[in-house]
This record gives C-alpha cells, structure tokens and sequence, in this order.
C-alpha cells in the first residue's frame, strides 16, 4: 500500500510530460519567467525555497505609505499574502526610526514563482524577500528613478565589519524583522551579525535567526517559515541553538586569514555542470499553477 501514492506520483509525471512535451523540456525559468500574473488558486507555497513555485501569489503594490517596490521592471514584487503582509508591517516599523520614511523593497518572487531568469536560486515560492539598506528618505520614486537609483553597502573589508553607513536604525529594523514570529532566518553579512552581537544588550534569542552569508551587504534577505498548514511546503532546517554569535565570528576570521585551501584530489571526477531545473524537477503542482488562468 505505500507504494500506491509513489506510483501515482510517477504516473503523474508522466502524463505531464507527454501532455505538455514543450513544457517539460523547456527550462523551468523560462516557463515561470514568462508568466506576468499570479495564478487563480488559493495561495500555497509548494516545494522548498530554491526548487518550488508559489500559487496565487499577489503583488505588494508599487507603492504604499511606508514603501516602495524597486526595480519594477523585473515584476518581482509578488509573494504569498503572509510574505505582504510581513513586508508591510515591518515598513511601518521602519517609518518610526529617525531618518527612515519605510522601506525600499526588493525581489520577493515572480508571479507564480519559481526559478528566476536571472540571480537568485531561492525566492521561488513566495517566502522570501529582499530588503534593501538604504533607508528611504523619499518614496515617491518615480518607475525610472527605481530603475537607476541603488542601494549602499554597509560592509567593511569585505564583509568583515561594518563600514560608517551601518546605523543603530538597521540594527532596529533587523531585530524587529527577527522577532516576528513568521521569520525563520535573515540572511546578513557576517560583520552586521558581529556588530549586531555586540551591540544587543538586552534579549539575545532573537540573534538566532540572523545567520551570516556571503554578499547581503547591500540588503537583507528574509525568509519566512512555511505558513501553517501550508502541506506541500517545505521548510528549511532550523537555525542551530544559541545566539549563533560565535558562528558569526569565525566567518570573520576566515575573511581576514583565509583558510589554506584543500587540494584537489587529481583522480577526483571534474564537477558536472549544473543542469537547467526544468518543470519536471518541480512538484506536480507547479504545472497546475501555470495552466492556471
């Protein structure tokens, strides 16, 4: 009996792959990048972070009173109505620290998902969403101005401290972000999560889910946890225990003297090329999200 629902699965598969040859074959970006929409489903996250798609997203609108969506014409600016949701209720926060007007977003997702055309390999299913470091002091930014205008960068040999631009009002907006309940982790540059360390003096759990990564000196990157309920979503690991401040450190330390690096084994096979994912390397359901109309 438990091999019943594999088999079903396999059968699925491939019946999608000879109903819908083209799409099958195609890579899975251009199909997702194509579409300019949300679908007309109930809204799901399905899949994991870097290898799903995301039903009946919607669109955080251009412009709100404590934001602004960037870089419009990638139409990036969709996301499950948790992720909106989240989004908005941050810039509210955001408004209230001095200096800052809300927030200038960035990518979040594309309509139904997906793999991107171009950057990043998660933001596929709605979940996760980019927030750039410099505060706003204007959002009336017309659609050209959100083309040409940039972030700053708040990182300092590369990425191992700080540099003048970092602010008590980013450690602030970062540690409300943390606190949320619907976060799971905040990607940063490994100098903010040291600096971030040794600057909390008060409660320090919120600390866990700030997890140093490469780059993100430019904006931050949030990601929500599954909503609950949502079944074919998939969370990511939870961040391990503590405030991960030693962690933090010990990227700094490879940054300033860089661990030798391992040789390579001569016998060892070359690394493969990674393959284009296409629609079949998805869950079932994302071929459902883009016949959706």
């Amino acid at each position: 009996m438990k091999q019943i629902p594999v088999l079903i699965a396999f059968v699925a598969s491939i019946f999608c792959a000879l109903a819908f040859p083209a799409q099958a074959e195609a890579p899975a970006k251009q199909l997702f990048g194509a579409e300019t929409k949300g679908s007309q489903q109930r809204p799901a996250p399905l899949g994991s972070y870097s290898k799903g798609c995301v039903a009946g997203a919607v669109a955080l609108p251009e412009t709100g009173p404590t934001w602004q969506a960037m870089r419009l014409s990638r139409n990036r600016n969709w996301g499950h109505p948790d992720t909106i949701d989240f989004i908005q209720d941050l810039s509210r926060f955001a408004a209230k620290q001095p200096g800052w007007e809300g927030l200038y977003v960035g990518d979040i997702s594309q309509p139904r998902g997906g793999p991107m055309l171009s950057g990043h390999r998660s933001h596929q299913i709605g979940l996760d969403a980019d927030i750039w470091m410099l505060p706003p002091t204007r959002l009336d930014l017309s659609r050209k101005a959100r083309e040409n205008i940039s972030s700053i960068s708040l990182r300092r040999a590369k990425g191992a401290y700080v540099n003048k631009n970092w602010s008590a009002q980013h450690h602030a907006v970062l540690r409300a972000a943390a606190k949320d309940k619907r976060v799971a982790r905040i990607f940063v540059f490994p100098g903010a999560k040291v600096q971030m360390c040794k600057d909390e003096k008060g409660d320090r759990r919120w600390l866990r889910k700030i997890r140093p990564w490469w780059g993100h000196h430019y904006h931050f990157h949030v990601r929500l946890a599954c909503p609950r309920g949502a079944k074919g979503c998939v969370d990511q690991a939870a961040p391990p225990k503590g405030d991960g401040c030693a962690d933090a450190e010990q990227w700094v330390r490879d940054i300033l003297s860089p661990p030798a690096p391992k040789p390579r084994d001569p016998n060892a096979p070359k690394p493969k090329p990674r393959r284009e994912a296409r629609l079949s390397d998805l869950p079932d359901q994302c071929a459902r999200v883009l016949r959706s109309r």
